[in-house]
């Protein structure tokens, strides 16, 4: 196991390469949230900071706690290759497209159906580990290009809207998640 207070190129291009990531947060009470994050939706930004665009989902968990602590980590494993697990702790804020930091962040994604937030994240440690308990597996497809995507482009933006009015105001433990106001 290594530590440190940044990513260095090694673990920057490890990163680059992975399909998916995790996303773990929580507030000071109630459930742990942990969610799998794929597509293009993630950039470094340097070996302190990382953003990530969350698309639209069944749930609206992270925001939530990242309003409440701050506190994110994402893991990245490899599932190809040699075995390696990288945690990448830090403190994140979140920006909604109604938040003036919306429009330079999310200008570094592709647009994409149902954005929903922007996490930015600063480092304040990352840890590796061995990952050899981790199976080798093949990357088939990715699902959010054939089927979230679409979904939330034919949906629209003010049908979006409903959908997060519906899906994304509180958490499992009804906590707001700040999709509609600070």
């Amino acid at each position: 196991m290594a530590t440190g207070k940044k990513l260095n190129g090694t673990l920057r291009k490890f990163i680059e390469k992975q399909p998916v990531f995790f996303v773990a947060t929580a507030d000071q009470t109630g459930r742990v949230n942990v969610s799998p994050k794929g597509l293009d939706t993630l950039r470094i930004e340097d070996d302190n900071r990382i953003v990530w665009l969350n698309l639209s989902g069944s749930g609206n968990e992270t925001a939530a706690h990242v309003q409440a602590t701050g506190r994110m980590t994402l893991m990245f494993c490899a599932f190809e290759g040699n075995p390696m697990i990288l945690r990448v702790y830090g403190q994140a804020k979140t920006y909604h497209p109604r938040n003036a930091e919306w429009a330079p962040l999310v200008s570094k994604f592709a647009k994409m159906g149902g954005s929903r937030q922007v996490f930015d994240l600063t480092i304040d440690l990352v840890q590796t580990s061995c990952g050899t308990g981790v199976p080798e597996m093949d990357l088939r497809r990715s699902r959010g290009e054939e089927d979230l995507e679409p979904y939330y482009d034919e949906l629209g933006s003010d049908g979006v809207k409903e959908y997060w009015q519906r899906r994304n105001v509180e958490t499992i433990d009804g906590r707001p998640t700040g999709i509609f106001e600070d």
